[in-house]
């Protein structure tokens, strides 16, 4: 079955895609932000200076003696800016997690091999750290000056030698770490050919006007936002918004009048709860739900009419919503279409670049990750009789590799193959849908497989919880030769809501905590269990108010969570 497509835009490198600003998009603003909260004026940068900055910082980064440069700070427009200079200067640019503790910063910047590195002034002191014993390690802070002078220079220099560099097909120009959920994050090396592929395929896949606006919140060093928010987007000539924080999401949607976003689940899952919490209050809930029906398959345009409030609740022109990095619940995709969002599922990983498949305002499926972009072959390693099994892909996105890693790489790539380690399935209208990690999967003795994933979408459809882990215990101390794996559940819960869900008269903390525990397992055996096999029934439940592990793309990190939860079982 071949999907409908747009046309597409296709780019072989950064240099071309500078071009684009210049001569295509040079009076559209590219980028609007405020330098202060309390500001009320927001600065505007067009897409004819943010071209000029590049090839400005790029020209005196050439003079430096750095190759290999690092960045690390919140976004902003100068990491914008440094990102393509690097970069378009054939040199090699290394985004850092800015959530990092110090000791794991300066643990990359070594495995990196940076000489080089772009910062803000929060990491001030542990660059000067690192500084003290690399002496040769060039720092140019955001805030202190430097990079306002390398611009300055850039802009006296003469551009002749950031004019003549030519990038090449298959050289790294972008190290990027992955975020290491489950081991040590491993160093991604990418050509700037494949990262433009994938902006080739996602043209292809997504309809972005140059009257758009995005906001941008998730962090610029992940792939995802990088690639799509900012790579892509601005290769359409829309305006990124810059986000003052995640608490001010819902203020800067309104004030900037922001258009679409990029995302994961999770925090559109936490909106929608917020919007149904609000229906509830209203006492809407039956006639809200009446509407979804009668309306569902009404143009977008209609629907948007329809819910206008709630649209209008999220700043009034929110329309495209781009969500990846784990699969969204079922029920909260169908109920932000039925309100009249356009929502695209994406999914990809670090090693690709990062988006292999997705969904199109053509063709959608619920429950799925969208089909294969156009320069994308996926295909189901070793199906079992389900038809499950590995996702594998076979892309010109692929990374070229593990930095100084031959035998990671060697493992994943196999005759020029991707192995995701996610399992899933292909439908007979080419979508495509995950069912957990290889790595989560839990392997009962009789042979069943349970998904984590699949039970925790359900547990997390509780009213009042916030988050959920599913994972196999054995208890070591009444281990037998029978025994097989209990699946066992621990539990965020919202404090707020466990009271409306669950009232309890009394002050004693002790005596609330046993009262929550006792309601929520309860609800666990009688609401979640029986919509499940035997062999799926959670059996143990653990609770509590603290968020779990998580990645700064909210991914959480099971193998984290699992020392923490061992120490409290044992």
């Amino acid at each position: 079955m071949k999907n409908k497509l747009y046309e597409g835009q296709k780019l072989n490198n950064f240099r071309e895609l500078v071009g684009l600003y210049k001569n295509k998009y040079s009076k559209n603003i590219a980028f609007e932000y405020k330098r202060n909260h309390d500001d009320t004026e927001h600065v505007k940068i067009s897409y004819e200076k943010f071209a000029e900055d590049i090839e400005s910082l790029g020209t005196a980064l050439l003079k430096s003696s750095s190759k290999r440069i690092c960045i690390i700070a919140d976004n902003r427009y100068e990491w914008f800016v440094s990102y393509l200079a690097i970069t378009t200067a054939g040199l090699c640019v290394v985004p850092l997690d800015k959530s990092l503790p110090d000791n794991e910063i300066i643990s990359l910047i070594e495995r990196s091999e940076a000489d080089g590195i772009f910062y803000s002034k929060s990491y001030e002191a542990v660059i000067n750290l690192y500084k003290k014993s690399h002496t040769k390690f060039n720092t140019f802070g955001f805030d202190n000056g430097d990079f306002d002078k390398l611009l300055e220079n850039g802009k006296k220099y003469s551009h002749n030698s950031y004019n003549k560099v030519k990038i090449k097909e298959d050289e790294m120009y972008i190290m990027i770490f992955t975020s290491g959920t489950t081991s040590i994050s491993k160093a991604v090396m990418h050509s700037q050919y494949a990262i433009c592929m994938d902006l080739y395929a996602l043209s292809q896949m997504i309809e972005i006007k140059e009257s758009d606006k995005f906001l941008s919140f998730l962090p610029l060093h992940h792939t995802f936002e990088n690639t799509t928010t900012f790579l892509f987007g601005t290769s359409c000539g829309y305006t990124v918004a810059i986000c003052e924080g995640l608490k001010y999401i819902q203020k800067n949607l309104v004030e900037y009048q922001i258009t679409g976003f990029v995302c994961v689940p999770l925090m559109l899952e936490i909106m929608y709860k917020k919007i149904w919490t609000t229906i509830e209050k209203q006492g809407k809930t039956n006639l809200v739900n009446h509407m979804r029906k009668i309306f569902r398959h009404f143009p977008i345009w209609v629907k948007r009419l329809i819910f206008k409030s709630i649209i209008d609740g999220l700043g009034g022109k929110l329309k495209i919503i781009i969500s990846g990095g784990a699969a969204m619940d079922e029920e909260t995709l169908q109920g932000y279409n039925d309100f009249g969002f356009d929502i695209h599922q994406g999914y990809g990983l670090t090693e690709t670049a990062p988006v292999i498949a997705g969904e199109n305002s053509f063709e959608k499926k619920v429950g799925s990750i969208g089909f294969p972009l156009p320069t994308v072959d996926i295909k189901i390693d070793k199906p079992d009789k389900d038809g499950i099994g590995e996702i594998i892909t076979k892309t010109p996105t692929i990374m070229l590799g593990y930095y100084k890693n031959d035998k990671a790489t060697n493992e994943v790539i196999v005759d020029g193959w991707f192995h995701t380690g996610d399992y899933g399935y292909i439908d007979e209208d080419n979508f495509v849908f995950v069912t957990g990690r290889k790595k989560d999967m839990i392997v009962l003795k009789n042979g069943k497989k349970i998904f984590p994933e699949e039970v925790e979408s359900l547990i997390n459809k509780l009213p009042y919880v916030v988050e959920s882990m599913v994972f196999g215990y054995i208890d070591n101390n009444k281990q037998s030769r029978n025994q097989d794996i209990v699946l066992y559940v621990k539990i965020v819960y919202d404090i707020d809501k466990i009271k409306d869900s669950f009232p309890f008269d009394g002050d004693d903390e002790t005596d609330k905590f046993n009262f929550y525990y006792d309601k929520i397992s309860k609800d666990i055996k009688t609401n979640i269990n029986r919509q499940m096999p035997a062999y799926k029934y959670i059996r143990k439940v653990m609770i509590t108010d603290v968020p779990l592990i998580k990645t700064t793309t909210q991914k959480i990190k099971r193998s984290e969570e699992m020392k923490l939860i061992t120490k409290e079982l044992k």
